[in-house]
């Protein structure tokens, strides 16, 4: 006898019944017998989790307007039809400690060992546009990342390493254009067209003032920055992404899943509006705008968290008028939580890493750093990095998620999940434009002050023990960590200083003065300043000399205190 027909409504309806018959007969029966461990199961950005998710809970998604295919909007399921079956995303190692010349073995022993893409972490001296022999940045030499004060540092930072061959990400804010400008000028030194080099700098000066303050300059002559480097981008350099939208660094600070997901793509239709009120063309500048996002440690939450974003973006780029598919695209690196990595058996972080970057594959990230299990302790290791860099490798060689294109696709709690997290990212983006817009809700603390309760609540619960953290507040061991710990060359400072002081003496100085100066001129116009800067990086200006005629002309922001 054939199966009895039933209308998409009439199967639902079956299914609630029998999901109510189940749910008295069955599971009301079951935690009797064991009683459930918590009396509420909730995910990081307290959504509340139900014992069970069936197609009821998904019966008002329209499959082909909400879901979808790979390829095709909304782009729910990835913006590459057949995503890692045809390539598999880059494996991107940050990196950056100390001297160029110690980073640039850093990344000879990573190239050497599988990686197929470089990353650049600065030091906090360079992220905030002084040379290395500032007042201001003595001590702080090479502590976070690698300190570049000159075209000779970049130099030295890619030495022998082919710049046409590889993509390089770079995590610079306020001072992102001079630091481009001298990746730019060492790719011309060597012979290598502008058009040829591809890479990413963050550029993300909103989600400094929201989270990581490494911020320079007032947000209006910054936002002119960052437009100035889209026009350069798309015109000179095409193959760049001259802006990595960044959450990364709002997770950090102790935001949950959703607010990440709003902050970050708020921040990124600002940028847009912002290009498109200078007159550029949203189909010439969108297809190269990318993301940053943290994989944290609720697997799922991640997951949903980067299917929203693309259907988000998708949805609100063809408001803004976007007309190409790729400029509806959303393409992102990932970065699992440095802020997951506990200092106590630092050994059980490559368990954390491994399931954050597992969860950033059947996202469909593009591109992927793993964090070392030692970077609670100090900065990676060779063998610390080595693992992280094959724990990426296990993951596209042997787990079979590869295989086919977003796996969990379909999967009741997984779409569930995705459509609640877009919810309520709107639910945000009504708060903020309520505000005035991202800029205007900066200035009133308003990001600061989400960002502070959460990591408040986040923390009094594993405080309290109502979040386990294995081997922190549960499953503790009294003894200290073994592994070994990367020391610095201590001379490095001293050999950089030098450096410095040898290149102000050798350069041609008239000429110097010159471009800072028609650099000055600029800037009190309305130029764009990419081609001033790079005549100014080309002639051996400092870092701290380019900044310092911007710092002159823009002012530097003071953030207000937010009580």
């Amino acid at each position: 006898m054939g199966a009895r027909k039933m209308t998409k409504k009439d199967t639902v309806e079956q299914i609630r019944q029998k999901h109510q018959e189940w749910e008295q007969q069955v599971y009301n029966k079951a935690i009797k017998e064991t009683p459930e461990r918590k009396t509420k199961f909730k995910n990081l950005s307290e959504i509340d989790i139900q014992h069970l998710y069936t197609p009821e809970d998904i019966s008002n998604l329209e499959y082909l307007d909400a879901i979808g295919f790979p390829g095709d909007y909304p782009f729910l399921r990835g913006v590459h039809p057949n995503l890692y079956r045809g390539r598999l995303w880059t494996m991107r190692q940050f990196a950056g400690f100390g001297s160029a010349e110690e980073t640039n073995k850093r990344y000879q022993y990573l190239l050497d060992h599988g990686e197929t893409g470089l990353s650049v972490a600065f030091d906090y001296p360079t992220l905030y546009g002084y040379d290395t022999d500032h007042p201001l940045a003595r001590g702080e030499f090479g502590k976070c990342g690698v300190a570049i004060s000159s075209l000779v540092d970049m130099e030295l930072l890619f030495h022998e390493i082919p710049l046409e061959k590889i993509t390089t990400s770079m995590t610079i804010n306020g001072p992102a254009a001079i630091i481009w400008a001298m990746y730019i000028a060492n790719a011309e030194n060597q012979g290598i067209p502008k058009k040829q080099i591809g890479g990413t700098i963050q550029n993300d000066i909103l989600k400094e003032y929201i989270a990581q303050k490494s911020y320079i300059f007032p947000p209006e002559p910054s936002m002119r920055l960052i437009v100035d480097t889209f026009e350069y981008g798309f015109t000179q350099v095409p193959k760049w992404n001259t802006i990595s939208i960044s959450g990364y660094h709002i997770r950090e600070a102790g935001s949950t899943a959703i607010q990440e997901l709003a902050f970050t793509l708020g921040d990124g239709l600002e940028y847009v509006k912002a290009a498109m009120q200078r007159g550029l063309d949203i189909d010439a500048f969108a297809p190269r705008l990318s993301f940053f996002f943290n994989a944290h440690n609720d697997f799922f939450e991640e997951i949903a968290k980067y299917r929203a974003a693309r259907r988000i973006w998708a949805k609100e780029m063809k408001t803004l008028g976007a007309k190409k598919p790729r400029s509806l695209w959303m393409r992102f690196h990932t970065q699992t939580a440095g802020c997951s990595l506990t200092a106590q058996q630092p050994e059980i972080n490559i368990v954390r890493v491994t399931l954050q970057a597992l969860a950033a594959v059947l996202g469909g990230t593009q591109s992927l750093h793993t964090n070392s299990m030692d970077e609670a302790l100090a900065l990676p290791s060779e063998k610390a990095v080595r693992i992280a860099l094959r724990t990426q490798q296990i993951i596209a060689e042997e787990s079979g998620v590869t295989n086919t294109v977003d796996p969990l696709g379909g999967a009741y709690y997984v779409e569930w999940l995705t459509e609640k997290m877009e919810e309520e990212t709107y639910k945000y983006f009504d708060r903020v434009a309520a505000l005035g817009g991202v800029i205007p809700a900066i200035e009133k603390g308003f990001f600061q002050r989400e960002i502070a309760e959460s990591a408040y609540r986040y923390q009094k619960e594993i405080d309290e023990k109502q979040r386990v953290i294995v081997g922190v507040n549960r499953f503790q061991l009294d003894e200290e960590p073994s592994i070994p710990i990367l020391k610095m060359d201590e001379n490095g400072e001293e050999r950089q200083i030098r450096r410095l002081q040898n290149l102000r003496k050798d350069r041609d100085n008239t000429k110097v003065q010159q471009h800072l100066q028609k650099l000055r001129k600029a800037a009190e116009g309305d130029d764009n300043l990419m081609p001033f800067i790079l005549d100014c990086v080309h002639r051996y200006a400092t870092l701290g000399e380019t900044c310092q005629v911007l710092r002159d002309v823009f002012g530097e922001y003071k953030e207000q205190a937010i009580y």
